[in-house]
């Protein structure tokens, strides 16, 4: 009797030990997965879609992660100008950005591919092909060996022209100097029109128009509006043409340093906010377009005739730009394909 209960006790003694040396064991990876991190995502403008969609990011994000993940919010380029917030994000002290691809032509050509005037034709439009599984994938995948993650991409707003003096006309665009993003696809649409196209980022156009450096810019309405540039310049001709996306990428450095749970969160809410953000975004430009008008500017169309004559102009200018270059070719057709089959 006394035999059979040292080898009880011996064994409930060898099961604690067991049972305590796994829970040693695993402690250490139990609290590393408890880790917290900091995201701190920065884009150059304010109060707009693209700052909506980062509030909205962050806060699914912190939800979902049970506040693992840690968000702080940079708008109106608050970490830099637009190259410095793109060079942080390759290099990991800032871990995500939000602007137009354009910017990113610099780290691979194809991103300003979604630049291309006279394909898509309004808000609508841009919400289909910016959703479209193969233009997901296509965008999304760009960067990765430069350092970057994407996870987002959507339909920000149309474009508009901000003039100091009014463009009613097609033939009004002729000798002025009119700011574009740093894309050649926008540069081409101001120069098939006989204007001079100047690439400047955000935070220098404002000044540039009050200087009268420039003629006017490229922008949107809800962009112009939320930057008091109504001060400056009160005409705004709403040609719709560049359609403006807006993708998100994140540090791939940091992205690939978190748990696999965590980056499971940040693509499933990357995906998910663009769409989440829409009522917000056709709500707010409704609003900004009357603002603008409150504050004394105006909003200006093209004669029918001429709107059309604009799309028909525009619609060769990406096959003509990427014709020579096999790898924007196959991304324009991508393109092309997604915009046909989202009419």
């Amino acid at each position: 009797m006394r035999l059979t209960q040292l080898f009880v006790r011996r064994g409930a003694a060898a099961s604690c030990a067991l049972v305590l040396g796994l829970a040693v064991a695993a402690g250490p990876a139990a609290g590393a997965d408890e880790k917290s991190y900091v995201m701190k995502m920065s884009t150059a403008t304010l109060n707009d879609v693209q700052h909506e969609w980062i509030k909205e990011f962050v806060a699914a994000v912190e939800k979902d992660s049970g506040g693992r993940i840690k968000g702080e919010i940079y708008p109106a380029s608050q970490l830099g100008s637009i190259p410095r917030q793109i060079e942080g994000t390759q290099f990991g002290s800032i871990q995500g950005w939000v602007g137009p691809p354009e910017f990113l032509a610099g780290i691979d050509p194809r991103f300003e591919i979604m630049s291309s005037p006279g394909l898509v034709t309004g808000m609508d439009h841009g919400r289909r092909v910016a959703a479209d599984p193969a233009i997901q994938s296509m965008m999304l995948g760009l960067g990765a060996d430069k350092g970057l993650h994407g996870v987002g991409l959507f339909a920000s707003q149309p474009s508009a022209m901000i003039a100091r003096t009014a463009i009613r006309h097609l033939a009004d665009f002729k000798g002025r100097k009119i700011r574009v993003l740093a894309s050649q696809f926008q540069e081409e649409l101001i120069s098939r029109f006989g204007g001079t196209p100047v690439a400047m980022t955000l935070g220098d156009v404002l000044p540039a128009i009050q200087q009268g450096a420039i003629d006017g810019a490229v922008g949107a309405v809800p962009v112009f509006t939320t930057m008091q540039y109504y001060d400056a310049a009160k005409y705004i001709t709403e040609t719709g043409q560049p359609f403006i996306f807006s993708i998100v990428v994140t540090s791939k450095k940091w992205y690939d340093g978190l748990p696999p749970d965590l980056r499971k969160i940040i693509d499933d809410e990357g995906a998910k906010t663009g769409l989440a953000v829409g009522p917000w975004q056709l709500d707010f430009y409704a609003k900004q377009r009357k603002l603008w008008t409150e504050k004394g500017g105006e909003l200006i169309a093209l004669p029918p005739d001429e709107q059309a004559s604009m799309m028909k102009t525009l619609a060769s200018v990406g096959g003509d730009l990427s014709k020579s270059k096999p790898a924007l070719a196959e991304a324009y057709k991508t393109l092309v394909a997604s915009v046909t089959r989202n009419k």
